[in-house]
């Protein structure tokens, strides 16, 4: 398995396929519904931060057949709201112009996403499923492990998950200043490689997988032996070696 890493996202060379998740839009308008007001830039920002990845692509004449949203395309559980309703079909629509298929796998955000995606259903370039396979890869969110969904048969030949869900970050420190940032992690699970992908969620970090509690099932393991892959403000993917070699803060 060949892969890269470009900023927030995962692109596999040999598959020609780009992997985002966790974006969690309509964040806003949740947090307004609990009193906290902040002003509305992260579907802006999302998509201009989307835009520069695409240019890095074509200049470096990576291939993109299909891009999967790996998870969490919306925030609320129980309610579809008026901004993402607006936004992920916005969302959908900007992405298909990037690619012949867009899948959409779902997270545990994703409870009622089914009502929006049909509206672009009917496209046959649209897939929307709880994993997807290809090449031995299994693409799944991240909050249910593989027994839950697949055979035996199938999880024997997978080689490969890439997971969302964690929002993993990391905070690093330099002499008085602590910074938190978004990070890949790649190690392994059961002996198959994981990939863990951060959150492209713009308003929060994430989780600091050094000092606060793991979400994923797939990451209830000692992390040190992972390698951690820091996305720095500049957009660059940092080598930062195994995770039991960066100090803890």
């Amino acid at each position: 398995m060949s892969y890269l890493f470009i900023d927030l996202g995962l692109y596999l060379t040999k598959e020609q396929i780009l992997v985002f998740s966790d974006f969690h839009l309509g964040y806003e308008e949740a947090l307004q519904r609990r009193g906290v007001l902040i002003p509305r830039f992260q579907f802006k920002d999302t998509l201009k931060r989307l835009e520069q990845i695409f240019v890095d692509c074509k200049k470096k004449k990576y291939v993109i057949k299909k891009i999967i949203i790996n998870g969490d395309l919306k925030h609320e559980f129980g309610k579809i709201s008026d901004q993402e309703w607006r936004e992920i079909l916005k969302l959908i629509d900007f992405l298909l112009e990037h690619c012949s298929q867009l899948i959409i796998i779902k997270g545990n955000h994703d409870i009622i996403l089914a009502p929006i995606v049909k509206k672009r259903i009917k496209h046959k370039n649209i897939l929307f499923e709880k994993y997807y396979i290809e090449n031995n890869i299994l693409f799944v969110h991240g909050d249910i492990l593989p027994e839950k969904i697949l055979e035996r048969k199938k999880i024997e030949k997978i080689k490969t998950i890439v997971i969302g869900n964690e929002h993993s970050a990391i905070a690093l420190q330099e002499k008085s200043r602590v910074e938190r940032f978004k990070c890949f992690l790649v190690g392994k699970w059961k002996r198959k490689k994981l990939i863990v992908l951060p959150s492209f969620q713009l308003l929060t970090t994430g989780t600091d997988i050094l000092r606060e509690k793991i979400l994923s099932p797939y990451l209830h393991q000692d992390l040190g032996k992972f390698s951690c892959f820091v996305i720095s403000d500049e957009r660059e993917v940092l080598d930062f070696g195994k995770v039991n070699k960066i100090k803890i803060i």
